[in-house]
């Protein structure tokens, strides 16, 4: 099996998002970090092949994306779709929030990670 994530090559590139997170990024950051929500463990600006991913739980190959302005350029929707379509064909689970949906609802943000875990580990949410 090819080695694909957290590649050497990547290291930079992830060192460099990790230091400039956006607000947004931030903000889910301090909430999941240290397996706050179901006793996950996630891991920020994690690669898999050439892509980064916002944060990443490789006990169940889950990963966060966080959609700020710059995922609304021309272009980009469709570069997002391909990124993600090659993802999930590694097995990947691709979950996206917008900005907005971290500012505005945050509590539903985090509820519905904590969904997606309780799914992907087969069990029914307390």
């Amino acid at each position: 099996m090819t080695h694909i994530y957290n590649k050497t090559s990547e290291k930079s590139k992830r060192q460099q998002l990790r230091n400039n997170m956006p607000p947004a990024e931030r903000i889910v950051w301090a909430k999941i970090r240290g397996q706050q929500i179901e006793d996950c463990k996630f891991r920020r600006q994690y690669s898999i092949d050439a892509f980064v991913v916002d944060f990443y739980t490789p006990e169940l190959k889950l990963a966060i994306e966080i959609d700020g302005e710059s995922h609304y350029q021309d272009g980009i929707p469709e570069y997002d779709y391909e990124r993600q379509a090659f993802l999930e064909s590694k097995g990947t689970k691709v979950v996206r929030f917008t900005n907005q949906e971290i500012y505005q609802d945050l509590d539903g943000v985090l509820e519905r990670i904590r969904q997606v875990i309780c799914e992907l580990r087969g069990i029914t949410p307390p």
